[in-house]
């Protein structure tokens, strides 16, 4: 199987570089939700690469949900793509931190604005167990972080923008991971600044303490970035 026209990859970034072929062949048409890809074989003949290049970039395209995976059959583009076709753009800019940082802060500050109108009594119940829960794991509280800012997210209740959420937390974890030490002190002090708002449907006021919180985050990953 032939993998349309494509470049050969130049021997720098390269497990980016195949998954930034494969990206641009979704986006311009060529691959489309459901195509099979070629096996591992023929892509690295076609874009001259070492087998452990080709698995490192299709190992990155599945945690985004780009492709999937089938035993004995092979891997295909995911069907989820033609409904969230923000994966594929992160795919390709998953390495450049702060634009998906920037990301990551204006989808969810965007969300929050909406989230203070429509967000329920029992999904404001949610947000406050989850920073309970934050303070009885203070060493492990990763999970109940991802959890507060995903009720955030699907509790304004918009399904043209339910595509981006699901890559947005995929941006959360890869800017999560890259957090040298936690403060979970801090993380609650934030987060119930956030639930309080939400709690008065407060917009402004949820915005505002949103991009505090998401600011914090940026500075403390990108100044952590300079000094490796």
């Amino acid at each position: 199987m032939q993998l349309y026209q494509v470049d050969s990859v130049k021997r720098n970034s390269l497990a980016q570089q195949v998954m930034d072929q494969i990206v641009s062949l979704l986006i311009s048409g060529k691959l489309k939700p459901g195509d099979k890809l070629p096996s591992e074989v023929l892509l690295m003949e076609q874009l001259d690469v070492s087998r452990p290049v080709v698995r490192e970039a299709l190992s990155s395209l599945e945690t985004l949900e780009v492709i999937h995976r089938k035993p004995r059959e092979g891997t295909f583009i995911s069907e989820k793509i033609g409904s969230g076709p923000f994966r594929a753009m992160l795919a390709i800019y998953i390495n450049n931190l702060p634009a998906v940082i920037e990301a990551r802060m204006t989808l969810e500050l965007g969300l929050v604005t909406i989230a203070a109108e429509k967000i329920t009594d029992e999904e404001l119940e949610e947000l406050a167990e989850t920073i309970e829960n934050i303070r009885r794991n203070d060493e492990d509280y990763g999970k109940y972080d991802k959890q507060f800012h995903r009720i955030i997210a699907y509790s304004a209740k918009n399904p043209i923008v339910e595509g981006m959420i699901e890559s947005l937390l995929i941006a959360h974890e890869k800017t999560d991971s890259l957090i040298k030490y936690r403060e979970p002190e801090l993380t609650i002090q934030y987060h119930t600044a956030i639930y309080e708002a939400l709690k008065k449907r407060d917009s402004i006021e949820a915005y505002r303490k949103m991009y505090d919180h998401l600011k914090y985050v940026r500075d403390k990953i990108l100044n952590g970035q300079e000094d490796l």
